[in-house]
């Protein structure tokens, strides 16, 4: 990924915050308490995940601007008992939480990509190591994901092609990633994706389908996944 490449996606992921963002404003309390489309997490909990993340991004993004580098989180439990905590919260609370939080990250994200520090490497909550222009992705894939498992109206058909290929590519890095992923094929817009190695097992379909299966979601059909089993995201 190119220094423009990531001022690109560094846009991409305002216009997904601010669609989120929208559509977040009309949801009631009660419906902030209602079940998302993960299991067990309510809507709420989902929301204070996503406003965590942005902070620990930050730290993240921040450590690469000042030369000192910063965990995404002190530990797990730490991670864990924020995110419980601001599933309490009302609705105002965390719309307030989402875009305050959003703003935060996207002033570290430009201090990184504007101030020459693309390159300077971070790590991330499993271990992988990228530079920190990377942490755009990372943003546009949790908000957009945690955005479709909301359930308040958004699907993963609604994102258009060339973001969902940056997602798709994001996302079997991750997998990748997972000692229990199964080598396979990616095949979507005349594209090829592989993960693992001798891969003879091929998946195929619309980006946003593609992306769908690989990260657990509804994107619309694929064609080759019958029989093959994946890890969570």
């Amino acid at each position: 990924m190119t220094a423009d490449q990531a001022l690109a996606i560094r846009s991409e992921v305002t216009r997904a915050t601010q669609r989120l963002l929208g559509d977040t404003i009309t949801v009631t309390d009660s419906e902030w308490s209602g079940p998302s489309l993960l299991p067990e997490w309510s809507r709420a909990l989902v929301a204070s995940h996503l406003a965590r993340n942005a902070d620990a991004l930050g730290r993240l993004l921040h450590g690469a601007a000042t030369g000192v580098p910063a965990p995404m989180y002190d530990s797990e439990d730490q991670r864990d008992a924020e995110i419980l905590a601001g599933g309490e919260r009302g609705g105002l609370e965390l719309q307030e939480d989402l875009d305050t939080s959003a703003e935060r990250l996207g002033e570290a994200l430009d201090a990184v990509l504007h101030g020459g520090h693309g390159e300077s490497p971070v790590t991330l909550r499993d271990g992988r190591q990228l530079p920190a222009r990377m942490l755009a992705t990372a943003r546009l894939a949790e908000v957009v994901l945690h955005h479709v498992d909301l359930d308040i109206g958004y699907r993963l058909d609604e994102v258009d092609s060339p973001t969902a290929g940056t997602l798709l590519e994001w996302a079997a890095a991750r997998m990748e990633a997972k000692p229990e992923m199964p080598a396979v094929v990616l095949s979507f817009d005349n594209r090829v994706l592989q993960i693992g190695e001798s891969a003879t097992l091929e998946v195929s379909g619309t980006p946003q389908a593609v992306l769908g299966w690989l990260t657990g979601r509804d994107g619309g059909p694929v064609d080759g996944a019958d029989g093959i089993t994946l890890p969570g995201y």
